[in-house]
């Protein structure tokens, strides 16, 4: 049972849908209050109201991550409602590659993505920081993909080949890997821990429901890797079903 003293503040970005809806009511479940951030404040509010009508401690923070002043509101209100934040998930992110090879993306189109998953992350992790330092144990989850893995990236015979070419979404992944690391090692010595984390290859809006996993499965993953009670482990890419993925 959850007491008051192990109770996490937790924001995930992107959540009022897919992976990060299921994230939230995953984590929500478990006992802990959770910040549903995302940009649209109608989906938002509806989203974070069906889970409170399910008895679970779930609020809407608007929050889009390509805009400041959404950015340092949501800061501001969780200042001011909670005074810390244990746990910060970066889980929005999208994709402009389809339909086009990479030698014809638009650079219109490379651009918007890494003002989501890449400027976005390091924004809203920015903002949030002042918050997690207040926090007995502080943890930011990026949530990548193994596509944007250099391992991936250089395995011709990899199962999963013919995503190779999403020039704007791996590479922004692969930049959001290193964001990763680099924030592991500058925050190791305040007891923050970063770490990238894989939901699978869910079925979401975001790849034409194509993958084998459901945003409910994907969701529970990313919950159970951010409540881990694992103090030590930062500045890795964990494994859905455990353990990690090289980079």
């Amino acid at each position: 049972m959850i007491t008051a003293t192990d109770n996490k503040i937790v924001l995930i970005t992107g959540a009022n849908k897919g992976i990060g809806l299921a994230a939230a009511r995953e984590i929500a479940r478990a006992g802990h209050t959770v910040l549903l951030g995302a940009r649209d404040p109608g989906r938002g509010t509806e989203a974070a109201a069906d889970l409170a009508a399910q008895g679970l401690d779930v609020r809407f923070v608007r929050l889009d991550v390509t805009d400041p002043e959404t950015i340092k509101a949501a800061a501001d209100l969780i200042d001011t409602e909670y005074g810390r934040l244990d746990i910060l998930v970066n889980n929005a992110g999208i994709s402009r590659d389809r339909p086009h090879p990479p030698t014809e993306l638009p650079v219109t189109a490379l651009r918007e993505t890494y003002e989501t998953n890449v400027f976005g992350v390091v924004a809203v992790t920015n903002a949030m920081l002042p918050l997690l330092r207040r926090s007995p144990a502080g943890h930011i989850g990026n949530v990548s993909s193994g596509l944007g893995t250099v391992d991936f990236l250089s395995t011709p015979d990899s199962p999963l080949w013919r995503y190779a070419n999403l020039l704007g979404y791996n590479s922004s992944k692969a930049a959001l890997n290193a964001i990763t690391l680099i924030y592991a090692n500058s925050l190791r010595d305040a007891g923050i821990r970063v770490n990238a984390l894989s939901p699978g290859f869910c079925a979401t809006d975001l790849n034409g429901h194509s993958g084998p996993l459901t945003a409910t499965e994907g969701g529970a993953h990313i919950a159970r890797q951010v409540l881990s009670p694992d103090e030590r482990t930062t500045g890795v890419f964990l494994n859905e079903n455990g353990g990690t993925y090289p980079w």
